[in-house]
C-alpha cells in the first residue's frame, strides 16, 4: 500500500483505504478500482491523496462488474407469482369466500426470501397491466414495508405483520365498484365518498383473522391518515395512527405514484421521494420518512439513469444532505443536481 497524489494515480490501481468527502462522507469504499470515472471523480471533490496498491492498466474481472445490478430473477418469479396470488385472493373475497390468509403469507414469505435483491429505486416490475395496479402497488408495499421496519429499528417479530399490511391494505377495494377504480378522469364527490370507504371496508374485512396482528388490521383502515389530523376515514392525529399504518402510508404513496396507471403516468422515483419529503411536515410521520429516503438512495452509486434532459449517466455520489440530488457523471462531466435544481432523475435505468 502506498499514499499517492491524485495526479499521479494509474489506471487500475485499487484504492486501500476509505476516500472521503471534505464533510466526512464516503466517496469511494475500500478496494474500489480506479479508471478514468473514478480519476475525474476525485478531482470533482478537490481530493489531494489516495492510498492505493498498484494494478494493471486494466480492471480485474470482478471489479469490473461492481456496478452491474443485483440479479433480480428470484425476486421476479416470486413477485410474478405474488401478484397472481393477490389477484385470485381479491377475486375470492369479491365472491364472498373467506380471505385465503395462509396461502397469502406462504406466498409472501417465498416473495420476502428474495427481499436482500429488492433495492427500492431500482427494482421494476417485468409485466405491469395498468389495470392491475392495485395488486402491484400492494406487493411492492408490502417489499418495501418489510424493508423499512428493518431499517426504522422495529423487533424481528413485526417485519412480516408489517409486510403483511403493506400487501393488503388496499383489500377494501373489493367493495368498490370497478368503474370507480379504473375510471380515467376525475371522480366526482360522491365518488370519492365511496373510494375512501375502502379503508372500513377493509378493516372490516381483516378484523377477524387471526393470522394478522391489529397492526396489519389497522394499516387497512389506518394508511390514509395523516399526523396533521387531516386524513381519513376518521381524522386521527399522529398518536392515534399505530406504527404500521405511517409506514404503509409512505409506501403506498411512493408505489402510487411511480406506477402506471390509467389515467396517469408514472412519476420520477426522485421526484417523488422529493414530493414524500415535503409531505412529511404536518402528513407523514417525518422520522420514518427521513429513514425511507436515506436508505433507498444510499445504495444507488454506479446506478445508470436517465436525467429530465433526456441524458444518460450514472451516479457516483449521494450526499446525505441532498440524498434525492445526487451527483451524476454524464460524458466525462460531473452534474451536480443539488445545485442543477432545473434536471431531475426521470428514470432509473439499471
Amino acid at each position: 500500500m502506498i499514499t499517492v497524489d491524485c495526479a499521479q494515480l494509474k489506471l487500475g490501481d485499487v484504492i486501500t483505504q476509505d476516500v472521503l468527502t471534505p464533510l466526512g462522507g464516503v466517496l469511494f469504499h475500500k478496494g474500489r478500482v480506479v479508471t478514468m470515472r473514478e480519476m475525474d471523480i476525485l478531482t470533482a471533490f478537490m481530493v489531494q491523496q489516495v492510498s492505493v496498491e498498484r494494478g494493471g492498466a486494466e480492471a480485474p474481472p470482478a471489479a469490473k462488474s461492481e456496478n452491474k445490478p443485483l440479479p433480480h430473477s428470484g425476486l421476479a418469479l416470486e413477485y410474478d407469482s405474488m401478484v397472481a396470488l393477490l389477484k385470485k385472493a381479491y377475486g375470492q373475497v369479491a365472491g364472498g369466500a373467506a380471505l385465503p390468509i395462509l396461502e397469502l403469507r406462504t406466498g409472501l414469505e417465498k416473495l420476502l426470501s428474495h427481499s436482500r435483491d429488492y433495492q427500492v429505486l431500482r427494482f421494476s416490475p417485468r409485466h405491469v397491466n395498468q389495470e392491475e395496479f392495485y395488486y402491484h402497488s400492494s406487493v411492492l408495499s408490502s417489499l418495501t414495508c418489510y424493508q423499512l421496519a428493518q431499517w426504522a429499528g422495529l423487533p424481528s417479530k413485526d417485519w412480516m405483520q408489517v409486510a403483511m399490511g403493506g400487501l393488503l391494505h388496499d383489500i377494501g377495494n373489493v367493495k368498490v365498484d370497478r368503474t370507480i377504480l379504473a375510471k380515467p378522469g376525475i371522480l366526482t364527490s360522491t365518488e370519492q365518498e365511496e373510494m375512501k370507504r375502502h379503508t372500513l371496508s377493509g378493516y372490516s374485512l381483516l378484523k377477524g383473522v387471526a393470522a394478522l396482528n391489529e397492526g396489519a388490521k389497522l394499516s387497512a383502515l389506518q394508511h390514509h391518515e395523516r399526523i396533521d389530523g387531516s386524513g381519513y376515514p376518521l381524522g386521527l392525529a399522529a398518536e392515534n395512527i399505530h406504527p404500521y399504518a405511517k409506514m404503509v402510508a409512505i409506501a403506498d404513496i411512493f408505489h402510487a405514484m411511480t406506477l402506471n396507471k390509467i389515467y396517469r403516468r408514472a412519476s420520477s422515483p426522485y421526484l417523488v421521494l422529493e414530493q414524500i419529503q415535503q409531505d412529511a411536515f404536518g402528513k407523514l410521520d417525518p422520522s420514518y420518512v427521513r429513514t425511507f429516503i436515506e436508505k433507498a438512495t444510499q445504495f444507488h452509486n454506479g446506478t445508470l439513469v436517465r436525467l429530465s434532459d433526456g441524458r444518460v449517466g450514472e451516479i457516483v455520489f449521494t450526499d446525505r444532505n441532498h440524498s434525492t440530488r445526487p451527483w451524476v457523471s454524464v460524458d466525462s462531466s460531473i452534474v451536480d443536481l443539488s445545485t442543477q435544481r432545473r434536471l431531475h432523475i426521470e428514470e432509473v435505468l439499471s
